[in-house]
């Protein structure tokens, strides 16, 4: 069996949050009166896992400074922000000496379920395949990156919203951007990650494609929470994320 110290996560939490309308970086921004990045981070502890890598980029030194004092915490450094698979690139050093899961989450997802992770972390444990993706069934998946299987249910590819044709639009399975990798696999794959995108960007949807054509195993596993799809981009779902957390700790009394 897995135990906490053969897992490792890395938290993607470099971005500046421009639609937030505060200059704090967003994963700094607070919901009920604690950062969004901390329940992201209770959210891995309470799942087992106590080597959590930020990725920091936007005033890194502010979220150096609200995190640096808590146990199993490392930081590496995306001085420029070119995507989500950029950002795993900037922890080659730390990936490079782990073998084993490694949990890739959003740290502006303070909604991650500890449930959802060791569900995955479950489905890495008995088949050791080189990823396994959280998927959401999702009621209107609008905007979001659809799950694509062949005709016997395996993950075939993410494809995003923009690129969609019609059969895809109609899939109500997506990507959630949390995903657990074999470290090395991980390593191997951001090996031919390019940016030939109208952004120019490396982004990590594309390594489960790359894992794939390699003949690896990787697997989608729709086990996320409809309350995970709340994650924080505008102050509205600020908003919308607060009550959420009231609702769930009255709901815990």
């Amino acid at each position: 069996m897995i135990t906490k110290h053969s897992v490792m996560a890395v938290v993607l939490a470099a971005g500046k949050g421009t639609r937030m309308k505060s200059e704090l970086p967003k994963v700094m921004c607070l919901a009920n009166g604690r950062p969004l990045l901390q329940y992201v981070i209770d959210a891995l502890r309470a799942a087992g896992i106590h080597r959590i890598v930020n990725v920091v980029g936007y005033r890194a030194d502010d979220v150096k400074a609200g995190f640096a004092d808590q146990p199993g915490i490392e930081f590496a450094l995306q001085s420029e922000q070119l995507g989500t698979g950029h950002a795993v690139m900037m922890c080659r050093e730390q990936l490079s000496t782990h073998h084993g899961p490694v949990v890739i989450v959003a740290g502006d997802s303070p909604m991650l379920q500890t449930s959802s992770i060791q569900k995955l972390l479950a489905e890495f444990d008995t088949a050791s395949p080189a990823c396994v993706l959280g998927t959401l069934v999702h009621p209107d998946p609008t905007g979001l990156g659809r799950i694509i299987r062949d005709s016997a249910g395996k993950f075939l590819k993410i494809v995003e919203q923009r690129d969609a044709n019609t059969d895809e639009l109609a899939v109500r399975e997506v990507n959630m951007s949390t995903y657990v990798f074999d470290a090395q696999a991980l390593l191997a794959s951001l090996d031919h990650l390019t940016a030939n995108n109208q952004q120019r960007e490396y982004y990590i949807t594309d390594l489960p494609a790359i894992l794939l054509a390699q003949g690896a195993d990787v697997r989608a596993l729709p086990v996320l929470d409809p309350i995970e799809a709340l994650s924080v981009n505008t102050v509205d779902q600020l908003a919308q994320v607060e009550a959420a957390l009231n609702s769930r700790s009255e709901h815990s009394k």
